[in-house]
């Protein structure tokens, strides 16, 4: 996959250089070309003089055939504007934008922009906003047996009922994010596109649980 990258900072720099480790092409945007410094010499990706959320400097990035951008300067109003860009004139469905103020953030989410806030930062949960696959673990009970976990549900999902997911996947919904709140799903339930869905599951089965996330509904009814 081509990510785009806004802001060249500590964190654009880590999250450069993971995805390129990760075998992705990658680009970072900067207004300061001294900024690119922090890439290192072995960086293999683009990089590019200019403001994140101008049109032609996304063009010049590669935007029109990327499949992830991350808004990571030190401006909130700066990475929300080019995440909003990204996502409407581009149509990238995998945007993040870091936004210093938590209260900002849930405004931002609830606009269907995923946010990660300064305050709870970590390199994996804008990792996980970029590249979602799999399950993320959140608690594990003390054998370890079962566990609750952030499974990426395909978009094949959207528009099915919780129950059936919970019936193909064999498994317990305990909740769901939406633009950025905790609810509690009930058997009428339809998921939307950006859910997050948190399961309960056994340890053993998240192969299994992963595969049916990952695969759509079953046919039939």
């Amino acid at each position: 996959m081509h990510i785009v990258i806004m802001g060249c900072g500590r964190v654009g720099a880590e999250l450069a250089q993971t995805l390129e480790r990760q075998g992705h092409t990658v680009a970072v945007i900067d207004q300061d070309p001294t900024a690119f410094r922090r890439l290192g010499s072995g960086f293999g990706g683009r990089r590019v003089t200019g403001v994140g959320f101008d049109q032609d400097t996304l063009r010049e990035a590669g935007i029109e055939e990327a499949g992830a951008f991350a808004a990571v300067s030190s401006g909130d109003n700066s990475n929300i504007i080019a995440a909003r860009v990204a996502r409407e004139m581009f149509g990238i469905d995998h945007v993040a934008a870091r936004i210093y103020d938590p209260r900002r953030a849930e405004v931002y989410q609830r606009l269907g922009i995923p946010t990660v806030a300064t305050v709870r930062w970590t390199a994996d949960q804008m990792l996980r906003r970029l590249l979602p696959s799999g399950a993320e673990p959140l608690w594990r009970d003390p054998s370890g047996a079962v566990q609750l976990a952030e499974v990426h549900a395909a978009p094949a999902w959207v528009g099915q009922r919780v129950s059936r997911l919970q019936e193909d996947a064999g498994v317990r919904v305990a909740f769901l994010t939406r633009l950025g709140e905790a609810m509690l799903p009930t058997s009428e339930t339809v998921l939307q596109e950006g859910d997050l869905v948190h399961v309960m599951m056994r340890s053993d089965e998240v192969g299994r649980v992963e595969e049916v996330f990952a695969s759509g509904p079953e046919e039939g009814p």
